[in-house]
């Protein structure tokens, strides 16, 4: 048989510690331990047993006298494992240990299982196009939410009667019971079968919800989709699901936001990207673009000798900052397309500057486009 450990070991404690430290340290160890919080753990069930005795001892001024001075076996052993603890625990509420922790609401409290409670959330999808999501848009959504029955009022019964109050739970909605168990006895709590928790039985229920109190309608709720939302973003609002029972809150809607892909945006952050082509010989000569942007086409020009890739900004005309002042750019990169099915007069053309491109390389890097403009009668 193993060696039973220090009392004081179990419990994490120092020798000197005074009975507001073992208490402590017993209920932080019974909450972690308790066989209810670990179904089925043999070794939690084994903590708890190990953390019980120990406390059992060191509770009782004169046990913890003899244990401190000769150890396990200034002990009675027969106080312990048996049909219960000689400490006398008495009718133990597994309640009374997670109360101390969460302030009235623990694991055995009856206000959190029949107190207020918030509606359910309510999710749903809305699809917007690039330029709405740019610039803010106002949406209709279509949602399904339980509301309260407009014949019975919400009360569930039949108009003209009303719910009565359970007779076996006195309206608490459950019942105690007591256990024993190797641990001790302990006071439990299981909803009602009678009422099923609800505390009050109705005898007639209301032909349209069915006694329910609420029903599923449809809604149409108009949102607000803030300038700059990005796309897999979501917006709640707040008291717009599914409605609280006993008086809680209701519930939240949240809407997922997707965006449509546009045909030539692209979006980095707040930063707005597209493409365009120019020709070989706007390239080389430079020229003014109409280059698209989300306010529609603006003019820009482009130097002589721009090369194929090349990136120029536009200052302001990207998305507009979801949470602030002011808009990312638009970047737009030039693709010099190269000409196809070319006239035998263009060949021709082109044949001639090759040769002019030719006759010295010094030449071509410093007079390039004097040669251009040559070539073309410019």
């Amino acid at each position: 048989m193993a060696e039973k450990r220090d009392y004081y070991e179990v419990l994490g404690i120092n020798k000197g510690a005074s009975d507001a430290e073992i208490k402590k340290a017993y209920r932080k160890l019974a909450k972690q331990h308790h066989p209810d919080v670990n179904p089925g753990n043999k070794e939690a069930e084994a903590k708890f047993k190990e953390a019980n005795e120990a406390y059992e001892v060191l509770s009782d001024p004169q046990k913890k006298s003899r244990y401190d001075q000769f150890g396990h076996a200034g002990t009675d052993p027969n106080g312990f494992g048996g049909g219960g603890f000689s400490g006398g625990f008495g009718d133990f509420d597994i309640g009374d240990i997670f109360d101390s922790f969460f302030g009235g609401g623990g694991f055995g409290s009856s206000s959190r299982r029949n107190g207020p409670q918030k509606g359910r959330d309510i999710r749903t999808d809305v699809s917007i196009s690039f330029q709405e999501a740019a610039f803010g848009v106002e949406k209709e959504v279509n949602i399904f939410r339980m509301e309260n029955c407009s014949v019975c009022n919400g009360t569930g019964a039949k108009p003209g009667t009303s719910p009565v109050t359970c007779s076996v739970c006195k309206g608490t909605g459950q019942i105690q019971y007591k256990q024993r168990t190797p641990f001790g006895q302990f006071v439990n709590v299981k909803t009602c079968d009678h009422c099923h928790g609800e505390g009050k039985i109705i005898s007639d229920p209301c032909k349209e919800c069915h006694g329910k109190g609420n029903i599923r309608k449809a809604k149409k709720i108009k949102i607000n989709i803030p300038a700059g939302i990005d796309d897999g973003q979501t917006i709640s609002l707040r008291g717009e699901g599914d409605p609280g029972v006993k008086g809680g809150p209701a519930g939240d809607l949240f809407i997922s936001i997707g965006v449509k892909p546009h045909p030539l945006f692209q979006r980095q952050g707040t930063d707005v990207i597209c493409e365009i082509p120019i020709t070989f010989v706007q390239a080389t000569l430079g020229s003014e673009l109409e280059v698209p942007t989300l306010d529609g086409k603006v003019k820009y020009s482009i130097p002589e000798g721009t090369q194929s890739g090349t990136v120029f900004r536009l200052k302001n005309k990207g998305i507009p900052h979801i949470r602030g002042y002011g808009r990312g750019d638009q970047y737009v990169k030039v693709m010099v397309e190269v000409p196809k099915n070319l006239s035998e007069k263009q060949k021709e053309i082109l044949k001639q500057f090759a040769d002019l491109e030719g006759e010295d390389t010094h030449e071509q890097r410093k007079g390039f486009f004097e040669k251009m403009k040559s070539v073309l009668g410019i």
